[in-house]
């Protein structure tokens, strides 16, 4: 408890600090930041006692003096090795949590930053099913993504905005995305998040997206932080009437990474997938959330997580689907599948249905497993090596969530990285 009360007043220390700059903002934004710090000092970290974190202990997060992340600048070089081999045109980079405004942008997109947004109202960021990390986000984001698709817009080629974390000592880093998409416009987002320096990194990000009626977005989150690092996340989606929003979520790094996403189809005819692959080694742990909630009717939600682990990793699963008295007509699908490679390795999975209508499609399921012995033997006597065998059975379990990713560029470097996070391209038997 004496740790616990240390780290706060750290925290505290901060914000008394960040107060006193520009960044702090006006308007109503300095009255968030100080009800949502209140909140979180009022919570606390959330410890395994509280229900949705009994089997993620955060311990090792609050046991770190973490301080707010100062400004730093990152080398051109740097970045654009990160962004799939310059495949991907239009670059947002965000460096410790602050903003790279593009030279140039597509018609119909238009990107602005906290400084250059006085005039809009800055979202709160904190649903009623929010945390406390969302209040530390809050409290804490020293800028902000705020990305437009006008009305109409037909965005062809992804907009990739890239989230880099340059430190050299116990940082914490808050970024902050805000995508609008107006009515009937389409567009591919690139969200990721990388190291670059040395010392232990917490990312706490919020995500906030807006899908108008007949919109379509499809997005992409690439999570490759270092092994030493943290990683916790929300990102909240409002779909309006016969939208589309589909996300593929690839998890490859940070010591501790949590992803929370929360989707509300609030309109006719809106239709969600959440997919997602995560890949663990080591000691590491994953913890993904997931909520879609149907709020009104004829909305179909499709849902597949996958993940990989070796080592004595450690996976959390918990997928909820509620839908609401008006949903009726929903018809909602989701599949949780942990492939394990060691005897060390284990997962925890809770999939969960809240049905208040009558008339509707729901189904859940989970399985976790092995490789097939049955398959390997198959493949070895058609004289596949061992090794190989294995590596191809790791390829076709996790290549359903990644061949789902449209930019080819994007997907072959997750496909690449998930090689080498389990040394797939040793191919000695």
């Amino acid at each position: 408890m004496t740790h616990v009360a240390e780290r706060q007043e750290t925290y505290a220390a901060g914000f008394d600090a960040f107060r006193l700059t520009p960044a702090f903002g006006s308007g109503a934004l300095p009255a968030a930041r100080e009800a949502a710090f209140g909140r979180f000092r009022a919570a606390g970290f959330p410890t395994t006692r509280h229900e949705e974190w009994r089997f993620t202990n955060v311990a090792p997060i609050a046991a770190i003096p973490f301080e707010p992340a100062a400004e730093a600048v990152v080398d051109g070089a740097a970045a654009r090795a990160l962004n799939f081999d310059g495949a991907v045109p239009w670059l947002v980079l965000v460096t410790n949590g602050r903003v790279s405004t593009p030279a140039s942008l597509p018609a119909g997109v238009s990107v602005s930053t906290l400084a250059g947004a006085a005039a809009r109202a800055i979202p709160s960021g904190r649903p009623a099913s929010a945390g406390v990390f969302v209040d530390l986000n809050t409290a804490f984001f020293e800028d902000v993504v705020l990305l437009d698709i006008a009305d109409g817009a037909v965005v062809d080629q992804p907009i990739h905005v890239l989230f880099i974390a340059a430190t050299g000592h116990a940082a914490l880093v808050s970024p902050r995305l805000v995508v609008t998409a107006g009515e009937q416009a389409q567009c591919t987002i690139i969200e990721s998040y990388a190291d670059l320096g040395s010392g232990s990194v917490w990312v706490n990000a919020v995500t906030d997206v807006q899908v108008a009626a007949g919109a379509v977005v499809d997005h992409v989150k690439l999570q490759r932080q270092d092994p030493e690092s943290f990683h916790t996340a929300s990102m909240f989606v409002r779909l309006g009437r016969a939208s589309t929003f589909a996300s593929r979520a690839i998890t490859l790094g940070a010591a501790i990474a949590r992803n929370d996403i929360v989707a509300v189809l609030d309109g006719e005819g809106a239709e969600c997938t959440l997919n997602g692959l995560y890949v663990a080694g080591g000691d590491s742990l994953v913890d993904t959330h997931t909520t879609i909630d149907h709020a009104k009717a004829h909305c179909p939600s499709h849902e597949v997580y996958k993940g990989v682990l070796a080592g004595r990793a450690r996976a959390v699963f918990n997928g909820k689907i509620i839908v609401r008295p008006d949903a009726q007509k929903t018809d909602a699908k989701q599949t949780n599948k942990a492939l394990l490679l060691t005897d060390e390795a284990q997962i925890n999975t809770k999939p969960q249905l809240e049905i208040f209508a009558d008339d509707v499609k729901c189904t859940h399921g989970a399985t976790i497993g092995q490789l097939d012995e049955d398959a390997l033997f198959y493949l070895k006597a058609r004289g596949v090596g061992g090794v190989q065998a294995r590596n191809m059975l790791i390829h076709a379990f996790a290549g359903d969530v990644l061949t789902g990713v449209k930019a080819e560029s994007v997907r072959e470097t997750a496909m690449r990285l998930v090689d080498e996070k389990l040394h797939l391209n040793d191919s000695a038997d």
